[in-house]
């Protein structure tokens, strides 16, 4: 993939790679981060409003930086403000628990990204986002299928997708950002209430399944070996 073209936001600065993302390319250059997408300009276009109704729960979180040229993206790459700061532990995710469910509640009538599907979807359709269950074993998508069924009658919101420590910042006031959104879709709020809550087995079984359905062909060694707990 090609580099940034940081002149597109007005950045005339070396770009200094940043370590954590498994899918995507981050550098940083200034007071801006740069990330590549695989996400369409409307998944990213929805994503910004997305943000907004997560601001309105007080929650923390990047502004996508439109370009000199009025868009977020340019030949895959976003543009946000860099956060500095370091990641929380696990215990301290308890704290994001009342904003999270905040958020969700502001997001219950917001469509499905485009190009995603939910963990419901797919149990009747094969692909959305990074998942693509005709390259999976027949047997481990019935396992799939069978986790995400079973809380299929559970509340659906829109989500972060991937919370976990290290997609939060912990910034020098005590406040948390949460970054790297491109999981978010409209899906089960239990994706992100298991990671900040206490959750029950059906529970950490589905979201299990979920990160075996989207790393089998990002991440595939990741996947194979969270298959084996199938």
């Amino acid at each position: 993939m090609e580099m940034p073209v940081t002149e597109k936001w007005g950045v005339s600065a070396c770009l200094e790679p940043l370590t954590g993302g498994h899918r995507n390319r981050v550098f940083h250059a200034k007071s801006v981060v740069f990330k590549s997408t695989r996400r369409s300009p409307e998944a990213i276009t929805w994503l910004a409003k997305v943000h907004n109704c997560a601001r309105g729960a007080q929650l923390l979180v990047p502004e996508l930086l439109q370009s000199e040229d009025g868009n977020l993206i340019e030949n895959g790459w976003t543009c946000e403000p860099f956060f500095e700061g370091e990641h929380p532990s696990e215990d301290e995710l308890v704290h994001l628990g009342p904003q999270i469910v905040e958020f969700h509640a502001a997001t219950t009538n917001i469509p499905q990204r485009p190009g995603f599907r939910s963990s419901v979807e797919l149990q009747h359709l094969s692909s959305g986002g990074d998942v693509n269950l005709n390259a999976m074993p027949v047997a481990l998508v019935e396992k799939c299928r069978d986790a995400w069924s079973a809380v299929s009658d559970r509340q659906t919101v829109i989500v972060h997708g991937d919370l976990n420590p290290a997609n939060i910042i912990k910034t020098r006031n005590g406040g948390f950002v949460m970054v790297d959104w491109d999981e978010s879709r409209r899906d089960l709020a239990l994706f992100d209430l298991g990671q900040v809550s206490e959750d029950d087995e059906s529970g950490r079984r589905a979201r299990l399944a979920w990160e075996v359905a989207c790393s089998w062909v990002l991440e595939p060694e990741h996947a194979q070996k969270l298959a084996c707990r199938l």
